[in-house]
């Protein structure tokens, strides 16, 4: 969860032709597969793709993203840079330690979505508590998931050899035998 205070801005009513102010404001954001949803939902396109955003698409993520009650929605319209980047150094964070070590592929194309995502939690058995989860932290879960529930690599003909010489050679050793 992050929480961010978005400072009291004043700002000049063109309507009115008079200065006002609005209310410093914390709120606290959750990226997670509810907000991810909620945003496709409304937008009809997937939130994980190369696809640039726009600056209303990004905007109207953070208020899916937000779990604070009845913010003004106002507030959002004058977002600093630097919460802006806050927010995206959260977005991006792993929220984990666990690293997994890509193995080489051509790159799936498939598009991931939200129902995409929480068929993988269905299949993998993963409880929807974990909806809530930080986005990147749960996708991890999946990964880790899939790789512990894949039967075992077949091994090549050279590791079979290999394996059999290293287990050869220590039968060898531990009888006190030349072969």
């Amino acid at each position: 969860m992050l929480t961010i205070t978005i400072p009291e801005i004043e700002l000049f009513d063109d309507v009115k032709q008079e200065f006002t102010s609005s209310k410093a404001q914390t709120i606290q954001l959750e990226h997670s597969l509810v907000s991810l949803s909620k945003w496709e939902s409304k937008w009809l396109k997937p939130f994980l793709s190369k696809e640039k955003k726009t600056a209303t698409e990004s905007i109207d993520y953070i208020k899916c993203m937000t779990i604070t009650q009845k913010v003004d929605p106002e507030v959002y319209q004058y977002l600093p840079k630097k919460i802006l980047d806050e927010v995206s150094d959260y977005i991006d964070a792993p929220m984990t330690a666990t690293t997994i070590k890509s193995e080489k592929t051509n790159g799936s194309r498939e598009i991931v979505t939200s129902e995409l995502i929480y068929y993988w939690m269905i299949a993998l058995n993963i409880p929807f508590e974990c909806q809530k989860w930080h986005l990147n932290r749960l996708l991890t879960l999946i990964n880790v998931c899939d790789i512990k529930t894949r039967p075992p690599k077949k091994m090549n003909k050279k590791e079979i050899i290999n394996r059999n010489k290293a287990l050869n050679a220590a039968r060898r050793k531990s009888a006190n035998t030349t072969g």
